[in-house]
């Protein structure tokens, strides 16, 4: 399932209102740094931040045309952060722990 540091990543991609709204716009396809940079209201660099976290977490793929950097969604990102979500949150009954000091 990876380590917690890489897990984490999909997380704070996701816990950011920008990052968010970024990911919605790239859900109708592929967008380019500026398209994505005019509606958020965000300078070059600031886009830049936010992209490379969502890079970083795998949720997102990046392309360079020109000057431009282009992003779309990743497929495999999504999909390992479903079954990471999924995995974090199903109980694992087989390794239900007792406490010592609870048990009669």
């Amino acid at each position: 399932m990876g380590t917690h540091q890489e897990n984490a990543k999909v997380f704070k991609a996701l816990c950011d209102p920008k990052r968010l709204a970024i990911l919605e716009q790239l859900r109708s396809g592929e967008k380019c740094a500026c398209v994505l940079q005019e509606p958020m209201e965000l300078t070059q660099s600031g886009l830049s931040y936010h992209m490379k976290i969502l890079c970083d977490s795998g949720l997102v793929v990046g392309r360079q045309e020109g000057k431009w950097t282009h992003y779309r969604l990743n497929e495999a990102g999504r999909e390992r952060a479903v079954k990471l979500l999924l995995a974090l949150t199903t109980p694992n009954m087989e390794q239900e722990e007792i406490c010592p000091s609870c048990s009669s």
